[in-house]
């Protein structure tokens, strides 16, 4: 079938139209809500798709997985709190605009920039899907190690003042992400005895712990009774030609981080936004001011966040792979209508598949609709007094811990990781380096102890491959880079310590 010869007709029904609205505002809705997420969205919509026809249930929970991603930005910008693990990024900057006084503007940079990267997303997802997930496909584990590798050292354009701090961060959140059950060898690690922790520390937990606890001890300390915003003038979530430009280019290199990061399965939107965050601020010309409400912090990871989407979809439709829990459930969707994606899905369900390469930008444009709807409503909790704001985000973050595993458990531990950050926070040291080295550290070691069973325990496996020698080779291009920088660098402060 040619993709330019489908039926539109079939896509514009009222069926379909109504799958992809529902979607959209369940996802929107759900994301925003500290703890829950795209995965919590997509399977509450599943029953729904039994009795549907097989393209609006696919719709259905992609407009979902769509919804949640931009959500989630939402509760970071307008509370602190990320709504999914793949916000945490947008809370640094989305945040901090916020608390300028500008939570409208925050979470406007953040609904265009999230469209456009669904967009882009789904321009990838119609065009490139066959070449590019065979190309992702010969990705194995030293690949994969590698460019956990390559995260970490880009941490230091994330790093505190002190880069002790930062390297203290990162070591402190590869720890906290070896906590649990070994699944190579069964053995349990860090767990003091407690079965909560078999699986590891909750990410739930210890995201609200990081940022809603911490913030709340933040607040008390300083000002209960502050407005972040005195009226609600200020919240339109509308932007000028001038600030969408400001805004394009990292918008832009999001979304290509996105949709690349998202074809390798167990990668996900959390390291997309993170990667994309620290390439935008390589290329800003204020770096300085990330951290302290800069736009393109705010629209990089956003952006790569629904990248990710199309991104994972094409392995899932191309090879019938899912990379990600949340396409793991819409690969269900497509066995519950006794459909097998794979390379045979765009000869035996042609009008399926591209479908849903049209629909997918559907959802897109539903997100920015619903997103203009509903998104002013939310970003006017921040005229609210402080004295009435914390006992709003204490509950929402009680209840989203809880939902998450329904343990009593994760409460403490989430209060404890508040506590000591709150203390960690006030001393410089970098929360974005703990996380990212805490979401790479399953990735890192789980890839690092596969490579070495395949080769024996001999390391020439990273330099055999031909995938894994490009790495590496960028890897070590990067590191002489920045050894030269600093080199330069102090050169020239001491050059202007000798004139003075």
């Amino acid at each position: 079938m040619d993709f330019l010869a489908f039926d539109f007709a079939s896509l514009f029904s009222l069926a379909n139209l109504s799958a992809i609205a529902l979607g959209t505002l369940v996802g929107l809705i759900i994301g925003a809500l500290p703890g829950l997420g795209a995965t919590i969205a997509i399977v509450l919509l599943l029953p729904l798709t039994y009795s549907m026809s097989p393209l609006a249930s696919i719709l259905l929970l992609v407009a979902a997985y769509q919804g949640a991603e931009y959500g989630g930005s939402i509760s970071s910008i307008v509370l602190g709190i990320p709504g999914t693990p793949a916000a945490v990024a947008t809370v640094l900057d989305g945040n901090a605009m916020a608390k300028q006084g500008l939570p409208g503007k925050a979470l406007g940079y953040s609904l265009l920039s999230s469209t456009i990267g669904g967009i882009v997303g789904g321009l990838v997802l119609a065009f490139l899907a066959v070449p590019l997930a065979r190309l992702a496909v010969r990705f194995s584990d030293p690949e994969f190690f590698l460019i956990g590798i390559a995260g970490l050292l880009a941490v230091a354009a994330l790093s505190s003042k002190s880069a002790l701090k930062s390297a203290i961060s990162v070591v402190l959140g590869l720890m906290v992400g070896t906590i649990g059950l070994d699944t190579f060898t069964g053995a349990l690690r860090f767990t003091f005895g407690r079965l909560e922790l078999l699986e590891g520390v909750g990410m739930v937990a210890l995201l609200t712990g990081m940022f809603a606890f911490s913030e709340i001890f933040a607040i008390i300390s300083h000002d209960l009774h502050k407005r972040y915003v005195a009226s609600t003038e200020r919240v339109s979530t509308g932007l000028t030609w001038k600030e969408f430009k400001s805004i394009f280019a990292p918008t832009m290199t999001g979304a290509g981080i996105g949709s690349l990061v998202g074809l390798f399965p167990g990668m996900g939107a959390g390291p997309a936004s993170w990667f994309a965050y620290i390439q935008a601020k390589k290329m800003s010309r204020s770096p300085q001011t990330f951290g302290h409400g800069n736009p393109e912090g705010i629209a990089a990871p956003e952006s790569a966040n629904n990248a990710v989407v199309g991104g994972n979809l094409v392995p899932l439709m191309a090879l019938g792979i899912p990379g990600s829990p949340a396409t793991a459930i819409i690969l269900g969707a497509f066995i519950i209508h006794g459909i097998q994606p794979g390379p045979n899905l765009f000869t035996n369900s042609a009008d399926l598949a591209y479908g849903l390469f049209y629909g997918f930008l559907l959802t897109t444009v539903a997100m920015y609709l619903a997103g203009r709807l509903v998104t002013n409503m939310f970003a006017r909790a921040l005229t609210i007094s402080n004295i009435y704001l914390v006992p709003i985000i204490l509950t929402l973050s009680i209840v989203g811990v809880y939902a998450a595993h329904s343990l009593f458990f994760e409460l403490w531990l989430a209060l404890g990781v508040g506590m000591l950050c709150f203390i960690l926070r006030q001393l410089d040291y970098s929360m974005p380096s703990f996380i990212l080295a805490f979401i790479l550290s399953p990735i890192i070691e789980e890839s690092l102890r596969r490579s070495m069973l395949l080769s024996d325990g001999s390391y020439s496996i990273f330099v055999t491959r031909p995938y894994a020698l490009t790495i590496l080779l960028l890897i070590v291009a990067f590191l002489a880079f920045t050894m030269v920088e600093r080199y330069r660098g102090r050169l020239k402060s001491l050059n202007g310590d000798a004139q003075v």
